[in-house]
């Protein structure tokens, strides 16, 4: 389709980003994201909870922060009570209140299909947006949060993950990226992205190709949650994390033995994932160190970013 331009987009479609910015003065920009799926947990509250705080990534995932949000519901009236609709709508409210954005209203429709999301708008200085076109030769990759969501999630379905696990991996996908978004706001962050459905794989890739650059991924550094690895092991792994090893093939070089059930850790197709960050490798250290003193103790550096390229990822 043909795209408009616009000198006031400052993001648009151009590199696969996480939300579009337009800028309103020169010290102002709007962000502007919509994110909505089918549930991945059976509690209506949790389902609720992590929908929304899936959503609201994408604006700490540009560096910015929400201020409203607009509730999007698919909702089976004839076969769901209403009571389900208001559980999912009260963990989303909880998760917009917590961003310190307020709700400004919304629309539902009746469908054969739960579904529940976000549309979110943002402020950020046009000067201080992050985005993924950003990372440089030299610098640094740190990943916020651990994976394996998308697998846990497949074993949860399958009723063999243990309850500490999947009560981890609901508060995981629940919790906010907001803290981290903080810490990492005074610091020079060159580029950055949150992982979602395409996986780390597949949006370190976006990353490497809007950078014109190669990223090193070092796969035993990657942060994994408890029970993903026998998971995977069982072949509990998710088709969208398939499909994102597939889609990335051609772009992917395996430097040295990889263990396969790290691959496909690092394919899996996350919700509401961390932030994978890069920055200078002469203030990593202490960005990741006031990370974990804030309370964001999985925080991890998995590699760096090489030399220029049309767009490598390496696993080694």
């Amino acid at each position: 389709m043909p795209r408009q331009t616009d000198p006031n987009l400052i993001v648009g479609l151009e590199n696969s980003e996480d939300a579009g910015v337009y800028r309103i003065s020169e010290d102002l920009a709007l962000i502007q994201t919509v994110d909505f799926f089918t549930p991945i947990v059976n509690d209506p509250f949790d389902f609720g909870r992590i929908a929304a705080a899936n959503a609201l990534s994408d604006v700490y995932a540009m560096g910015g922060r929400p201020i409203t949000a607009m509730n999007i519901v698919c909702f089976p009236i004839g076969k769901l009570a209403k009571t389900i609709l208001k559980e999912i709508l009260r963990g989303g409210l909880e998760k917009i209140h917590e961003a310190g954005a307020v709700l400004a209203g919304g629309h539902s429709v009746d469908d054969l299909e739960l579904k529940y999301g976000l549309s979110v708008t943002g402020l950020v200085h046009p000067d201080r947006i992050w985005t993924n076109s950003g990372a440089r030769p030299g610098d640094v990759l740190i990943l916020t949060k651990p994976l394996g969501t998308g697998i846990l999630a497949t074993a949860i379905k399958a009723e063999l993950a243990s309850a500490e696990a999947q009560a981890a991996a609901v508060e995981l996908m629940a919790t906010l990226n907001k803290k981290a978004a903080e810490v990492l706001s005074p610091y020079p962050v060159q580029g950055c992205t949150d992982i979602t459905g395409f996986g780390l794989l597949g949006h370190a890739l976006e990353m490497a190709q809007a950078s014109k650059a190669t990223l090193i991924i070092e796969v035993q550094k990657v942060p994994v949650m408890a029970e993903v690895l026998d998971h995977a092991s069982m072949g509990l792994v998710p088709a969208g994390s398939y499909a994102n090893r597939n889609f990335c093939a051609s772009s992917v070089r395996e430097v040295g033995s990889i263990d396969p059930l790290l691959l496909d850790v690092i394919a899996d197709a996350q919700t509401s994932g961390g932030l994978l960050v890069t920055l200078p490798a002469d203030v990593a250290l202490n960005a990741l160190e006031d990370l974990h003193v804030a309370g964001v103790h999985q925080s991890t550096i998995i590699g760096f970013v090489d030399e220029r390229s049309h767009g490598v990822v390496k696993l080694r």
